[in-house]
């Protein structure tokens, strides 16, 4: 198992183009939407409770206001402003598995990874647009489901052969079909900076 100071070592040498070997992140983790959510979700234990008052120097959150080469200009939703470089070991997610040249100035972004010693964050993992709401679902289209997320309708796309579902803790499948209008959902999805609308990853519900 791979302990912090190796996790540490191997990002900061890729970042540094010293290292040869092609470790996919998740050597380190899942890249699964839910993993983005992981430290403050239910799925945390009391012995990986994050302390909410002290912010993970790991962990970096924003819009992308411009790209160099492969770093990544950051702005957080605090004004932090992040420099988060991207190697051959990190992950990219946006809806599914993809690469660097899927990212864009104006994405959004969930990342993890390492701080070195200049201060940017070697990202193992990168979650572009993610979005986790708890919604009610208003109408039903045809691949398209349109949600109620505290007043403000949100239009969701299914996609067809990566958008899932899960009910009842069952596991997942891609047939949506058991939605009901009125329900209450959660989803992981991909915003659409474009329209403000999702991509749906994955819904949870009951059946």
């Amino acid at each position: 198992m791979d302990t912090p100071m190796d996790r540490r070592r191997m990002l900061s040498a890729a970042a540094l183009g010293t290292t040869a070997a092609l470790v996919g992140a998740t050597a380190f983790g899942s890249l699964a939407p839910e993993a983005a959510f992981a430290a403050t979700g239910p799925a945390a234990g009391p012995a990986t409770a994050p302390d909410l008052d002290a912010p993970d120097p790991n962990f970096a959150e924003g819009r992308i206001t411009g790209i160099a080469g492969t770093t990544l200009l950051v702005t957080g939703s605090d004004k932090t402003l992040w420099r988060i470089r991207v190697t051959n070991g990190s992950s990219i997610w946006k809806l599914r598995p993809t690469t660097f040249d899927r990212i864009a100035v104006g994405d959004g972004l969930y990342a993890r990874g390492a701080r070195l010693a200049d201060g940017s964050l070697a990202a193992d993992s990168i979650w572009v647009n993610i979005v986790n709401l708890q919604v009610h679902i208003a109408a039903i289209g045809r691949n398209v489901v349109h949600f109620d997320h505290k007043g403000r309708r949100i239009v969701g796309h299914v996609v067809p052969g990566t958008s899932a579902a899960v009910y009842n803790s069952t596991p997942a499948i891609g047939d949506l079909s058991l939605l009901k209008v009125g329900a209450h959902i959660q989803v992981l999805g991909a915003w659409l900076p474009d329209t403000n609308e999702i991509e749906i990853a994955t819904v949870y519900a009951a059946a």
